[in-house]
C-alpha cells in the first residue's frame, strides 16, 4: 500500500525564496492618558464629528421626546390602576354596608320587633281578627 498523497507532495519543487515580512513597530501607548483626551480625540478625529453631531440632533430630540412620552404613559397607567383599585375597594365596602343595612331592616320589620316599638305609644297587637266593613251603594 502506497500513499499517493505523499508522493504527490514529494514531487512539488520547494520554494527556496524567503518571503520577507515587515513588521511595523507599534508606538508605545501611554497608560496615563486621561479619559478627556480620549473623548476629545474621538470627537475631533474619530467617529463623531461636529457636522454629523449637528445632523443627528433632530433625531436625538425625537428619541428624547419618545422617551418622555413613554415615561409619562407609564405614570398615567400606574395612576389609573391605583384609582381602579381604590374604586373597587369602595364598591366592596358599599356593598357590605348595603347588605348589613338590608339585614337590619328585615330584622326591624318583623312583627315582634314592630310590636315592641309601638308598645311604648300605647298601641297593642290585635288578638282577634279584623272585621270587614261593608257599605251599601245607596248609603254612600
Amino acid at each position: 500500500m502506497s500513499n499517493r498523497f505523499r508522493e504527490h507532495l514529494d514531487e512539488e519543487p520547494e520554494l527556496e525564496e524567503e518571503i520577507e515580512i515587515k513588521v511595523k513597530p507599534q508606538p508605545k501607548r501611554k497608560d496615563t492618558e486621561s479619559s478627556n483626551a480620549f473623548f476629545k480625540k474621538l470627537f475631533t478625529e474619530g467617529v463623531v464629528s461636529k457636522e454629523s453631531a449637528t445632523e443627528m440632533l433632530p433625531f436625538l430630540i425625537f428619541i428624547s421626546v419618545l422617551c418622555m412620552l413613554y415615561i409619562a404613559n407609564s405614570h398615567m397607567a400606574i395612576k389609573n390602576i391605583r384609582s381602579i383599585d381604590k374604586l373597587n375597594k369602595e364598591v366592596k365596602e358599599l356593598s357590605w354596608e348595603y347588605k348589613s343595612l338590608k339585614a337590619d331592616l328585615m330584622f326591624k320589620s318583623k312583627l315582634t320587633e314592630v310590636a315592641k316599638k309601638v308598645d311604648t305609644l300605647g298601641i297593642k297587637e290585635l288578638t282577634e281578627p279584623p272585621k270587614k266593613i261593608v257599605i251599601n251603594s245607596n248609603e254612600y
